[in-house]
């Protein structure tokens, strides 16, 4: 994504769609947007076309935003550089609150894994943990019913 000539202030609390697709809504908070559009090409030779939409805000949630994703999706994923507990869950709390669960809608938090990782280069840590391209490819299909179609190689550090 190119920067704009000249910035401009951003609406507090507002997210923005970015790509606009179906049965898939990929809702990413932080510095992840680049592996989710990543993710959103790979998961085209899948015949899936997500909607891809960055949050921008944790406090206060876009939940305008958040309504319209879970109403015109069957799956809505979070992904975060946090750990459980974070942005992810206040999306879900929302979502309980508003009854947007109530009807099927498939929710997958991606956060960092409650797990010691060693130090290593920032693309192996965030494949270890999932939260790449491939893991996030790998959470669409399986939200889906369709993890037999996930390559071997998703989801693997060399």
């Amino acid at each position: 994504m190119a920067r704009p000539a000249e910035g401009r202030p951003l609406a507090i609390g507002k997210g923005r769609v970015i790509k606009e697709g179906s049965s898939i809504a990929i809702l990413s908070f932080g510095a992840r947007l680049q592996e989710v559009l990543l993710a959103a090409d790979r998961l085209q030779a899948y015949g899936l076309s997500p909607t891809i939409a960055d949050a921008r805000f944790a406090k206060p949630l876009d939940t305008a935003l958040i309504a319209k994703l879970a109403r015109e999706h069957e799956v809505l994923i979070t992904i975060e550089e946090g750990a459980a507990g974070g942005f992810g869950s206040h999306v879900m709390q929302f979502l309980a609150w508003e009854g947007l669960m109530d009807k099927g809608l498939k929710v997958r938090p991606m956060t960092l894994p409650d797990i010691f990782q060693d130090h290593d280069t920032p693309e192996r840590q965030y494949a270890q943990a999932g939260l790449d391209a491939d893991g996030i490819v790998k959470v669409a299909l399986s939200a889906l019913g369709r993890s037999n179609e996930v390559p071997t190689a998703v989801g693997k550090i060399a």
